[in-house]
């Protein structure tokens, strides 16, 4: 695809974002890093991590996949400006009180760890993980701007923010004059579509907001390894099972006709839809495996007709939210 995120025009991200929240959880260490090598081979130059993946894992520090990401590249001696690395800060790093939020006093601290575990100088995209509704969001946007005219970071985004919260951080970075979100992180796919597109959607549209969906495989049920009476062993099954309704079997079933004339899969589909809408600008993926990877990837080769994404956005139009699920 030639088309490019809005907002995120002057970094160039590739069509896919490979994600790393599996880093140091589902994928030791020497597994991320040939994950890594071979999504950079296949051209993809987008990477998003946080910096607390993956404390909720037992004996995980927090800060690891960003560890594994900066050994990476190090390792394999690639210049820094082929890669757009993107993190985020919000959550509680394990060092008291004050060791989590989005005041300016954990923004400082936490931008530091984070330059250090990914051994750079620069952050591509600094992202707000989730709102903090205990800071005043133009303290936030304050230290953004800081570390911008330091250097240290290039954009800024949000992650798992309200279209009110949104718009009320674009307002208040305009009536000061201070660095804006150029990005959304939303939790957007095929079965998790009214949260986004409900008024998210038009505010990323109207101020020229680039959109880079997470979970675009709804947890793994939009590979098509889920189905009726099926419950593979996986650590993530507990999450996929909010989509178990007869609605999405039945999307499932339509998915698979349309994958076999294709020529795909389940999962490249569900990735193509994403793909063919011009707002979308890289669907952050996310992989276990070589296989995974080499799955994943293929869904750029895959089109879908005007009537293919009719059809899907028909099956899926209402009853779309989590809640509704």
């Amino acid at each position: 695809m030639e088309y490019r995120a809005l907002g995120l025009t002057d970094l160039n991200v590739s069509v896919l974002c490979l994600g790393t929240m599996q880093f140091g959880w589902t994928a030791d260490e020497a597994m991320s890093e040939r994950v890594l090598s071979a999504a950079y081979e296949a051209g993809v130059n987008f990477f998003d991590t946080a910096d607390i993946y993956s404390r909720w894992v037992e004996g995980n520090p927090g800060g690891v996949a960003e560890r594994i990401l900066g050994a990476w590249w190090r390792k394999a001696n690639i210049p820094r400006d082929k890669i757009i690395l993107a993190t985020k800060v919000r959550g509680n790093m394990g060092g008291g009180p004050e060791d989590e939020g989005l005041s300016r006093l954990h923004i400082m601290k936490a931008v530091e760890n984070s330059l250090r575990r990914l051994q750079t100088d620069y952050i591509d995209l600094y992202q707000a993980h989730w709102p903090d509704e205990n800071t005043p969001i133009e303290e936030t946007l304050r230290a953004f701007d800081e570390l911008v005219k330091q250097g240290k970071v290039r954009y800024v985004g949000a992650s798992n923010y309200a279209a009110w919260q949104l718009m009320q951080a674009l307002w208040i970075s305009d009536r000061g004059g201070l660095v804006r979100f150029d990005s959304l992180q939303p939790h957007y796919n095929l079965v998790h579509r009214a949260e986004f597109e409900r008024e998210l959607a038009a505010v990323c549209k109207t101020y020229r907001i680039g959109v880079i969906p997470y979970s675009p495989l709804a947890g793994g049920f939009l590979t098509g390894k889920y189905r009726r009476n099926v419950l593979p062993a996986s650590v993530r099954a507990g999450g996929a099972r909010r989509y178990f309704t007869e609605r999405n079997w039945s999307l499932l079933d339509e998915m698979d006709k349309m994958a076999k004339e294709k020529n795909a899969d389940v999962a490249q589909i569900a990735l193509a839809w994403l793909l063919a809408d011009p707002l979308v600008a890289s669907p952050i993926i996310g992989a276990n495996s070589l296989e995974q990877l080499k799955d994943n990837l293929g869904a750029v080769e895959i089109r879908l007709t005007a009537a293919d994404k009719d059809l899907l956005d028909g099956l899926t139009a209402r009853g779309n939210s989590e809640e509704e699920n």
